[in-house]
C-alpha cells in the first residue's frame, strides 16, 4: 500500500501543471453544481413559501368593464357584483365552498394618540384567512357574532401596530384606536409574506357596509373550489363560471374584461411546471459541468498510460501481475478525483452558506408591495455528498478503461513502444 502511494505521489509531483488543472476540472464541476441548486432552491423555496401562505384551489373575482357588444347593449359597460352573485356562487355546491365577499375604504386615517397614518379598510368575512394566506399572530380573527352585531373591532397588521402603538405594542390587543372619527377595538395582529407600503386594516364586511354605506355592491369575491384536480378542469370550471355570471350580468361569456377572475389553481399548476423546467435546466447545467471534469480525469488517465506504457511493459516482463498495474492506475485517478471533488464541494458548500447570509431573504419591491423572492439558497448535505461521490465513481471508470488497456498490452509490444 505504501509503495503504491508513494508511486502515486511521485507521478503527480512529475506533472503538476497537468494535475492541477485536471484537479481544477474536476473540483469546479463539483463546485458549479453546488452552486447552481443552491441558487435554484433559493428561488423555488420563495415560490414555495408565497404558494403555502395561500389556498392554492382558490378563485378571486372583481368586476370590470365590458369590450363586447351584447344583445344590443354596447361596449364599455361597468359590471358590478352585488350580493346577489355571492348567493349564485354559494349555489354551485358542487365546487365551491367558503364564498365570501369582501369590500373596501379608502382615503381614511388612522390615529392612535399623537400618532396617526393613512390607510384603507377591508370588510371581510369570518373565512377570509383561509383563502387569502393571513396568518393570526395574536388575538383573534373577525368571528360570524362581530358580522351580526356590527362590531366595530379591527385587525391590523404587525407593522402597522408597531407604526402606531411604537413602545406600547406589546399590549395591544384591547386598545381602541380612531379611523377618521370612529372608534374601534383592536382584536387582532396579522402578518402576512408578502410585506405592504400600506397594509390593510380588517374589520367585519357588515360593519364597513353600515358604515360606509356601501349598499349590497361588493369589491370582490373569494371562493373555494374542490374536485379540481388538473389544469384543464380549473380552466373548465373557470369559463363555466363566467357563464353562470354573464347571464345574470347580462355580457358576453367570452368578454374576458367584464370580470376579471384570478384563478390561483391554474397559476399554481403553470409555476409548478415552470418550477420543474428550473430545477431540470439546473441539473442539466450541473452534470455537463461535472462531465467537463470527468472528461479531463479519462484525459489525464490516456494520457498517462501512453506515457508509461513501456514502463508497464517492463513489470510485465519483470513478473508484474496486471492486476496490480490496474489497481495502480485506477488508484490515481481516485486519489485525483476524491481530493479535487473534496475541495469543490467544500467551497460549494461555503459558497450557498455566504449566499444564504447576503441573500437567504432577499425582498423585491413590487409597486406599493415587497415580496420575498430568495429563501435559504443552499443545498442539502446528502445531495452535495451523493454528487462528489457520483464524481468519484465516474472518475474511477475514466481511469479503468484506460487501465484495462494497459494491462492487456503483451510485454513485448509494451517493450518496443
Amino acid at each position: 500500500m505504501t509503495d503504491i502511494i508513494q508511486e502515486i505521489y511521485g507521478t503527480i509531483k512529475r506533472n503538476k501543471l497537468r494535475t492541477a488543472l485536471t484537479g481544477f476540472a474536476v473540483a469546479w464541476g463539483i463546485f458549479m453544481l453546488i452552486v447552481l441548486l443552491g441558487a435554484g432552491n433559493g428561488l423555488l423555496n420563495a415560490f414555495e413559501q408565497q404558494s403555502g401562505n395561500m389556498a392554492m384551489n382558490s378563485f378571486q373575482i372583481w368586476p370590470g368593464k365590458t369590450s363586447i357588444p351584447y344583445q344590443g347593449l354596447k361596449e364599455g359597460r361597468h359590471i358590478k357584483l352585488t350580493e346577489k352573485e355571492l348567493e349564485l356562487t354559494r349555489q354551485i355546491t358542487e365546487h365551491v365552498t367558503h364564498a365570501n365577499a369582501i369590500i373596501e375604504q379608502g382615503g381614511v386615517t388612522l390615529s392612535y394618540g399623537q400618532d396617526h397614518l393613512s390607510t384603507q379598510l377591508t370588510g371581510v368575512m369570518p373565512n377570509y384567512p383561509e383563502t387569502n394566506g393571513l396568518h393570526l399572530k395574536e388575538g383573534r380573527f373577525i368571528n360570524q357574532l362581530d358580522m351580526k352585531e356590527r362590531r366595530k373591532v379591527i385587525v391590523l397588521h404587525e407593522r402597522t401596530i408597531e407604526m402606531l402603538l411604537g413602545d406600547n405594542k406589546q399590549q395591544a390587543i384591547g386598545k381602541y384606536v380612531n379611523i377618521s372619527g370612529i372608534i374601534y377595538q383592536i382584536i387582532g395582529i396579522y402578518t402576512t409574506s408578502i410585506e405592504e407600503f400600506s397594509p390593510t386594516v380588517f374589520l367585519p364586511y357588515s360593519t364597513l357596509q353600515l358604515i360606509y354605506n356601501k349598499g349590497d355592491g361588493i369589491g370582490s369575491l373569494v371562493f373555494l373550489t374542490k374536485d379540481i384536480i388538473n389544469l384543464p378542469s380549473s380552466e373548465n370550471f373557470e369559463n363555466e363560471y363566467r357563464k353562470a355570471i354573464s347571464k345574470v350580468k347580462q355580457f358576453n361569456p367570452k368578454d374576458q374584461s367584464a370580470i376579471w377572475v384570478w384563478n390561483r389553481f391554474s397559476q399554481y399548476l403553470q409555476q409548478q411546471t415552470a418550477s420543474t423546467l428550473l430545477r431540470t435546466a439546473i441539473w442539466i447545467i450541473g452534470i455537463f459541468t461535472l462531465l467537463s471534469g470527468i472528461v479531463g480525469v479519462s484525459n489525464i488517465m490516456l494520457i498517462t498510460v501512453k506515457e508509461r506504457t513501456h514502463e508497464f511493459g517492463i513489470r510485465k516482463a519483470l513478473g508484474a501481475k496486471p492486476l496490480a498495474i490496474l489497481l495502480l492506475i485506477i488508484a490515481e485517478s481516485i486519489t485525483i478525483t476524491t481530493f479535487f471533488g473534496y475541495i469543490g464541494m467544500i467551497a460549494g458548500i461555503a459558497a450557498t452558506e455566504y449566499m444564504n447570509v447576503i441573500a437567504g431573504e432577499q425582498v423585491m419591491d413590487i409597486g406599493v408591495v415587497s415580496a420575498t423572492v430568495f429563501v435559504n439558497p443552499t443545498v442539502d448535505l446528502r445531495i452535495a455528498i451523493q454528487a462528489t461521490f457520483t464524481l468519484i465513481v465516474a472518475g474511477t471508470l475514466a481511469g479503468f478503461f484506460p487501465a484495462r488497456k494497459a494491462v492487456m498490452i503483451r510485454p513485448i509490444e509494451a517493450l518496443k513502444g
